[in-house]
Parts: C-alpha cells; sequence; structure tokens
C-alpha cells in the first residue's frame, strides 16, 4: 500500500512540475538555469521516499565557471539521489529516447537539457564538438554519466570516453560526484530507507591532456571515483547502525 502511495504522489509531483514547467520557460525557453531551479524541486522526491541524503563538497566547486561533471548512475533513484547536487548553469547530457517518457521526457527537454544520438557514432562524435562550443558560449556546464547506462547493482561499469573528449575539447575541469550505493537499499514498501552520500571531489584540470589521452584520463577517474564510492558505502554503514536503536542492536 505504502509503495503504491508514493508511486501516486511521485507521479502527481512530476505531472504538476512538468505542467509549471511549460508555462515558466515558455518567457526564456532552454536556458541553462532552468534545469538547476527545476532540480532543487526534486529534492521532494527524497521525502516521498523516505531517504535521507547527505550532500558536500560543492565548496571545491564554488570558483568553477564551466566543466564537465561527472557521476555513477547506478538506477532510477538516481533522479532521488543526485539532482540536488546540480550546480546553477549546468545541463545534463541524456539520450534522446528520454524525450519519449510521458511527462519526464518534455520536462527534460524544455528546461535546456541536451539530447544526443548515441546510436549513430557519426553524430556522437559531432557532438563532443557541438557541446564544447556550447560550453562557451552558452557560458554553461554540463553533467554526464561515463557509464552510459545503470550499474544495476555491477559496481563502478567501465567509462566511456565521452564526457572526457569534451572536457578535453573545451578546455574545462573534470568535476567527478559520487553517490553510495543504492543497488538494494531503497525500497518504496519500506518507511524509512535510510541514508545516502552524495559528495562532489576535487576538479580535475586537464590541461595536460590530449584527445588521445581520454580513455587514460576516463582510466584515472574510474579508479578515483571507485574507492570513493567505497570509502561512502563504509560510512553509510557505520552511519546506519548508529541509526539502529541500542535495544535493536543488543538483541
Amino acid at each position: 500500500m505504502l509503495s503504491f502511495i508514493r508511486m501516486i504522489l511521485a507521479a502527481i509531483f512530476i505531472i504538476i512540475t512538468t505542467i509549471f514547467a511549460l508555462v515558466y520557460c515558455l518567457f526564456s525557453p532552454r536556458d541553462p538555469k532552468h534545469v538547476h531551479f527545476f532540480c532543487q524541486w526534486f529534492r521532494v522526491l527524497r521525502k516521498i521516499v523516505g531517504l535521507e541524503v547527505i550532500e558536500r563538497g560543492t565548496e571545491k566547486v564554488a570558483d568553477v565557471q564551466k566543466g564537465v561533471y561527472i557521476s555513477n548512475h547506478q538506477n532510477i533513484f538516481d533522479f532521488v539521489t543526485s539532482p540536488g547536487m546540480l550546480q546553477p548553469r549546468t545541463v545534463s547530457i541524456g539520450k534522446k529516447s528520454l524525450l519519449w517518457v510521458p511527462f519526464f521526457g518534455l520536462l527534460y527537454w524544455i528546461t535546456g537539457n541536451i539530447l544526443i544520438d548515441r546510436e549513430n557514432k557519426t553524430k556522437a562524435r559531432n557532438t563532443i564538438k557541438q557541446v564544447s562550443d556550447a560550453i562557451h558560449k552558452r557560458n554553461l556546464s554540463v553533467w554526464m554519466y561515463p557509464e552510459g547506462t545503470r550499474s544495476k547493482g555491477r559496481g563502478l561499469l567501465p567509462f566511456k570516453t565521452g564526457a572526457f573528449r569534451m572536457a578535453i575539447e573545451a578546455g574545462v575541469p573534470i568535476i567527478p560526484m559520487c553517490v553510495s550505493s543504492t543497488h538494494n537499499k531503497i525500497s518504496l514498501s519500506s518507511k524509512d530507507n535510510g541514508v545516502v552520500i552524495a559528495e562532489m571531489l576535487e576538479p580535475i584540470d586537464v590541461s595536460q591532456y590530449s584527445m588521445d589521452d581520454a580513455r587514460m584520463l576516463a582510466d584515472k577517474c574510474h579508479a578515483m571515483m571507485e574507492n570513493k564510492i567505497a570509502e561512502l558505502d563504509a560510512e553509510v554503514e557505520q552511519l546506519e547502525l548508529e541509526r539502529i536503536p541500542v535495544e535493536v542492536k543488543s538483541s
């Protein structure tokens, strides 16, 4: 019953948000500022799901005007855990197929996010140049999931090089953002789904990298993020042990 109520509440939230966004964005359609504005709304989903998200590390990017943010991509609950970390004038890059997701697809497009055709390799190569130009011409940052697909409990999957090529092409830093593991952690039927930690890491200067180094840069970031996620998972485990009442722990 709780699961059903939550799904209904989440659906109502997305429908209302989409309708408001359609009206709000008509005055400045697809302006990059809209993405950050509406991502803050998505924090409401945490309350609906019964999840506490600890956010930290955003002070590390206070002086970053333009960059490429990368994050681990776990499951559908990324829409609950990650949006609050999105910085002003940052847009995400997603598959064109997102456009066909009822209500959310329209919301994703009209707020200014970028949709690309990942199946067409020629277009994908052109996209790197186009996004690089947009970063400077529109004074924005981009947010990507370099795994390219949801990991669904398989750990941090190998990174594709697109995000790193974009950063090198644009000459802007890579900023990793890690979210502790959520696989089999969040259940819509559970009243309390515990704690998740989202943490921004230090920006990585790419000025010394060439396009030929994109794979090396991707592997470096992968190792860094894999280690950080393991640290966050251990921290979450300890936090949740501390949340358990004494009488339960001793039984």
